[in-house]
């Protein structure tokens, strides 16, 4: 079923909404989900989230990027959930890790500004991201929006684990200059 179709469902109100979007999108969603919290209850959980967020969202809502529109609700659950389980349990795990590689290249949360600001450095990324070569922005996206591994990565892309490790390195690097070009502070 087409995405407009689904949408259309949700609009209607027809329960079977819920059902196709599951159908179509429910592995990218868990996908998403377990990439970032690993661990299958919760991931499961955050996905049913989305399809409760998107019930409520829809109408008035109309997505235009259904799939990515949906990516986004689950990927902002999933953080949050990754966020009170680790103010629960003061333990490392691999969003830990992810989050660290970007410390250096992403400003740490200040202030009342901070919306705006977020919003201006998600422009600013997305702009850097544009300009990059399309391996380096699927490198990049990859890693830090869905959170695959490097392992993973590579082998989706069938090149090594090594050059994934330095492609990213060299992104990150471009993106800490880039932002303290544009007067970001870091």
């Amino acid at each position: 079923m087409e995405d407009a179709e689904i949408i259309d469902l949700y609009w209607q109100r027809d329960q079977r909404a819920i059902d196709e979007t599951h159908g179509k999108y429910g592995g990218f969603l868990t996908g998403i989900a377990w990439n970032i919290l690993r661990c299958h209850g919760d991931a499961e959980e955050c996905v049913n989230d989305t399809y409760l967020r998107t019930w409520n969202a829809i109408p008035p809502a109309r997505p235009s990027a259904f799939r990515a529109w949906l990516g986004r609700i689950v990927r902002n659950l999933s953080l949050d959930r990754w966020k009170q389980s680790r103010t629960a349990r003061r333990g490392g795990d691999g969003m830990e890790v992810l989050l660290g590689e970007l410390s250096d290249c992403v400003p740490a949360p200040h202030g009342t500004e901070k919306a705006l600001e977020d919003q201006e450095i998600a422009s600013l990324i997305s702009d850097f991201l544009r300009r990059q070569p399309q391996e380096s922005r699927v490198f990049f996206l990859r890693r830090y929006w869905y959170g695959q591994s490097l392992s993973e990565i590579a082998e989706a892309l069938g090149c090594g684990e090594g050059k994934v490790k330095s492609a990213l390195f060299r992104t990150r690097k471009a993106l800490r200059t880039y932002l303290e070009q544009e007067g970001v502070l870091l």
